[in-house]
């Protein structure tokens, strides 16, 4: 997703503690992980004003309805390769988290696509809150033939420790797959993959009982058609059978997508994503999206249930809260 208005729901944040029901605060693409007991939430912006694409932010919680801002992670001009491609203007968004070796990842998107290609750069930490140190070079610097180098998700394969890159979309509506070296920052080969139809961008890999979940959004980022499909595996690289949608728009809100799923220390499953709040309506939709947080089931098949929506209260609690 390349466009993000940053609100007073998030500049509220920035004080320190908030309190929030669904939805949880102004945001998009977030990308959640649990830390210990605690919710991050990684989403496009950070501290700033309107439009701040510029920078990162990240916010946790305990119980998803105190919110407590992590600060600044890293900046635009902290990044050292972000000009080389001579264009006018540059922008942050869509990041995601990944661990290991008691080190923190941030992968992020920058852009515009047009009149140069995206690219995806990573930045790495000792703390989730960094502040993180670019690499000094893109990850993936020009994808080429009409793909769109945006949207990146690492999966770290829980049976055979392999770490993989997801990325692209939009434009190009293209995934591509790359397998990464143990330290987090090299490409070790990239694994040709079918994109899986209705294939937007913002793809998302979880793994349960055996099967490997391929999440992503589909259709206009600020249009009533923007939802979350998915796909089934028996590897983190496909081949994928296709499921449908599981996230749509609904009566009051709009363009629910670019989602992560997530596991509480309990063991539920709770998808994060970002929303309009407003009736149908045609689009291109304008102002803000929000973040919200709200429940996954499968059924015993291991297929996922559609997601209702929720407001308010209605939204999940952390067990013990």
């Amino acid at each position: 997703m390349r466009r993000f208005i940053l609100g007073a729901g998030l500049a509220a944040l920035l004080a320190g503690t908030a309190l929030a029901d669904n939805p949880q605060f102004t945001g998009a693409d977030p990308h959640a992980v649990f830390i210990g007991n605690e919710l991050w939430v990684f989403p496009t912006g950070g501290p700033g004003g309107s439009w701040a694409a510029d920078r990162f932010g990240a916010f946790s919680s305990r119980d998803l309805r105190h919110w407590r801002a992590r600060g600044e992670l890293i900046r635009r001009e902290q990044i050292s390769w972000i000009k080389d491609d001579g264009a006018p203007a540059h922008f942050l968004w869509a990041p995601a988290i990944a661990r290991r070796g008691g080190r923190y990842y941030l992968y992020f998107s920058v852009g515009p696509q047009n009149p140069t290609p995206s690219r995806i750069g990573v930045a790495v930490a000792e703390r989730p809150q960094g502040p993180y140190r670019d690499i000094g070079h893109p990850l993936i610097a020009d994808g080429g033939h009409g793909f769109e180098a945006i949207d990146p998700m690492v999966f770290v394969d829980p049976r055979s420790g392999k770490a993989y890159l997801y990325a692209g979309g939009s434009a190009g509506a293209k995934l591509r797959v790359w397998e990464l070296g143990a330290d987090m920052i090299s490409i070790v080969r990239e694994i040709p993959v079918a994109t899986p139809p209705n294939f937007t961008e913002g793809a998302f890999v979880h793994v349960r009982n055996g099967t490997y979940y391929l999440s992503y959004s589909h259709g206009r980022w600020n249009g009533p058609d923007y939802s979350v499909h998915y796909a089934t595996a028996k590897s983190p690289t496909g081949p994928w059978t296709y499921r449908g949608a599981i996230l749509t728009a609904d009566a009051r809100h709009q363009g629910p997508g670019h989602h992560s799923f997530v596991r509480t220390p309990s063991g539920a499953w709770l998808i994060v994503y970002h929303r309009w709040e407003r009736p149908p309506g045609p689009g291109p939709y304008s102002g803000e999206r929000e973040i919200a947080i709200d429940r996954i089931r499968y059924r015993s098949d291991g297929s996922l249930r559609e997601v209702a929506m929720t407001d308010g209260a209605a939204a999940p609690r952390l067990a013990g809260h």
